[in-house]
């Protein structure tokens, strides 16, 4: 049953981030698993950097878009945001039905808690998810890709980054 686990994680090396694809027509863009290693690496220095709790962070991370694994990249405003949830809880309770039961509980405990947003880590989870985003347009803008066709991935992050510390790192990125 592990192995099914393990099966769906291999999965997300090959799902591509739509945004990239259908915004800036880029045939190969990030895979969902580039993104979450990102995203993994810049909450363990941001979770230690405010003194949080970083193996829960972490564990949050390597967490938050696996359910993609099944429903696959869902870009904002494709689809309603109670759809959306509901597909991602559905999917997510399947994957980790592959795990023991003493580490399953545990493992939704924290994708339910960045669900809904309600500690301390999975604000700076969310907040950090749209700071690599900026990141990897910031990337693509090194690449070749107009600033402008960018605009609306760091007008997202603008719009939705709280903490001042990765606020101020975005205003270095979009300068």
């Amino acid at each position: 049953m592990i192995e099914n686990f393990f099966q769906k994680i291999l999965m997300l090396k090959t799902i591509h981030r739509e945004g990239w694809k259908e915004n800036l027509q880029i045939n190969y863009p990030e895979s969902v698993a580039d993104h979450s290693y990102s995203v993994s690496v810049m909450s363990m220095i941001f979770a230690d950097l405010e003194g949080l709790n970083t193996e829960k962070i972490i564990k949050m991370a390597l967490l938050h878009d696996l359910a993609e694994s099944i429903i696959g990249d869902i870009t904002p405003g494709s689809m309603k945001n109670d759809d959306k949830i509901t597909k991602e809880n559905h999917a997510m309770k399947k994957i980790l039905m592959n795990l023991p039961s003493e580490i399953r509980k545990s493992y939704f405990k924290i994708w339910d808690e960045y669900q809904n947003n309600s500690s301390k880590e999975s604000s700076l989870l969310h907040d950090i998810d749209k700071l690599e985003m900026a990141f990897q347009a910031k990337f693509y803008q090194e690449s070749g890709i107009s600033k402008e066709k960018l605009v609306t991935f760091y007008d997202t992050a603008k719009m939705g980054i709280k903490n001042k510390n990765l606020r101020d790192i975005l205003s270095n990125i979009i300068e």
